[in-house]
């Protein structure tokens, strides 16, 4: 075969699940020959578990009005990456548009309409359904297909970006089989799941595996969690149920890593916990309604922890305090780390990010921090997360100031008393006060740790500093006490605080 002759790129990545219409044959054509998946015998209650199912598991069907340069047959269909019938194609439509690539009509061909497939699974007789935020994205119609072929037009109820997951609402002419979610929290590692789905536009398709690992997280939200799975999951799952052997849908199948784009048994699905919690509020307000703490947090690294005296390293670093947020008035602090939170622990920032963000607004918490290496409970009244969030970029400058100002060295940094030739010259706020770095060593410890001029130290081991004398006092005192570091907290130009520790040896 041709495929076999193509060897994949091995470069990890990250697959969101939609499949275009058209193009099945040819992609499992093109991914067939990579590998075949392992062969195991499951448990016998596996079809009866389909069965039961199978006529909750729907397709979703989406159009969209795109802009065509090439226009109509002329349009290069899209192949999965390292497809062998992408050479083919591509000489194809060269030799189609011409020299240069462009049709030889011109470019003044109408716009047209591309198609997309994905999955969802109804939750509820009435016509609720539940997929993926990416496969009904930019959407013009929004089609649901039953298991016998109806389709019916689908009214979107709410999205959520950030976990991508969406509700849809439909009007069925006859009643509906409905799946209810089961606790992904009772799922242990080796369990069986069974994923059902669209992959490549072929329809109700059912695959089984064991649940992988839990909790991962991946980088691909704010508030990863995922459940993967090695159960055959490809391009048009996307939006599918992932089900336990009671037939409780404890996961929605959202992507998957593979270096050619097709299944290797990498597949992550969004933990019911999760999704039981975003489709309530979808479904009551069409729109989230996070808790926010009103803080900025950072992880806590050993040099970090032993400058607090925190043993062992954990729990979530407060880097800045919002002046309108929640935490201040409950007493939190820059230098706080939080270590449990409406009893729940926190052993990391994803960890503080993630139950904030599932708590009730204005639900009043016990946060538990550690300040000065004692424990203290504070009594919070969460606010609501809004958005967009907002993002600043810090500006930097090249203006030269009039006069080079008296520096200090210490920790591999200058350091200067700031006046307003130094404001002007970095742009650093009024209300920014502490010791601004002029300059670093390139082979400190503080380059390393990328602080760059403009940044400001406001605090050195949680005392306020206002010259490099101050610093150099703090910092030839800790070597006495014998400390390996000395922890900083450190401005940028904005005013947005983070923590740094750096070695004083």
């Amino acid at each position: 075969m041709t495929a076999a002759t193509t060897a994949p790129s091995h470069s990890r990545r990250r697959v969101r699940l939609g499949v275009r219409i058209g193009l099945a044959a040819l992609a499992v054509g093109a991914f067939s020959a990579f590998g075949t998946p392992a062969h195991a015998r499951g448990p016998d209650g596996i079809a009866d578990v389909a069965e039961k199912v199978i006529d909750a598991v729907v397709n979703i069907s989406t159009s969209q009005t795109v802009d065509a340069k090439g226009g109509g047959s002329n349009t290069m269909p899209q192949l999965p990456p390292g497809s062998p019938f992408e050479e083919f194609f591509d000489d194809f439509f060269k030799n189609r548009r011409g020299p240069g690539g462009g049709s030889k009509g011109g470019d003044n061909n109408p716009p047209r309409k591309t198609n997309s497939l994905g999955s969802g699974f109804i939750i509820d007789a009435s016509g609720v359904v539940v997929t993926n935020n990416h496969v009904i994205a930019d959407a013009d119609e929004i089609h649901v297909i039953l298991n016998d072929g109806t389709k019916i037009k689908a009214e979107l109820v709410g999205v959520d970006k950030k976990t991508d997951l969406a509700v849809l609402k439909i009007k069925p002419p006859k009643p509906l089989v409905a799946v209810k979610f089961g606790d992904s929290d009772k799922l242990r590692l080796g369990d069986w799941v069974i994923a059902i789905g669209n992959p490549f536009s072929l329809g109700g398709t059912v695959t089984a595996g064991i649940v992988s690992a839990k909790n991962r997280d991946i980088s691909s939200g704010p508030y990863d969690s995922y459940i993967q799975t090695d159960a055959s999951i490809n391009r048009g799952n996307s939006g599918g149920p992932l089900f336990n052997l009671d037939g409780d849908v404890i996961g929605v199948n959202t992507l998957i890593i593979s270096p050619s784009g097709g299944s290797i048994g990498i597949g992550f699905a969004v933990p019911s916990k999760t999704v039981v919690g975003v489709v309530d509020q979808l479904r009551q307000f069409g729109e989230l309604r996070r808790g926010w703490l009103g803080v900025r947090i950072q992880s806590v690294t050993d040099e970090i922890a032993e400058s607090l005296n925190i043993k062992p390293a954990r729990g979530a670093l407060v880097a800045g305090v919002d002046d309108k947020g929640p935490a201040k008035p409950a007493g939190i602090e820059p230098g706080d780390v939080v270590v449990k939170f409406d009893g729940k622990d926190v052993k990391d920032p994803k960890d503080l990010s993630r139950v904030v963000a599932d708590t009730a607004v204005g639900k009043e918490v016990d946060v538990v921090i550690i300040r000065k290496g004692q424990e203290e409970t504070k009594k919070v009244t969460l606010g609501r997360l809004q958005d967009p969030e907002k993002v600043q970029a810090a500006v930097k400058t090249d203006e030269p100031a009039p006069e080079k100002p008296v520096t200090q060295k210490a920790l591999g940094l200058d350091l200067a008393t700031l006046n307003k030739d130094l404001r002007t010259r970095y742009k650093i706020k009024d209300s920014v006060k502490g010791v601004v770095v002029t300059s670093v060593d390139a082979n400190s410890d503080a380059a390393e740790k990328r602080l760059s001029a403009g940044d400001v130290i406001v605090e050195v081991a949680q005392e306020a500093v206002s010259s490099g004398a101050d610093i150099q006092k703090r910092v030839d005192q800790l070597k006495k006490d014998g400390k390996k570091s000395v922890l900083l907290l450190v401005s940028n130009a904005d005013g947005e605080l983070r923590f740094v520790a750096l070695s004083v040896q």
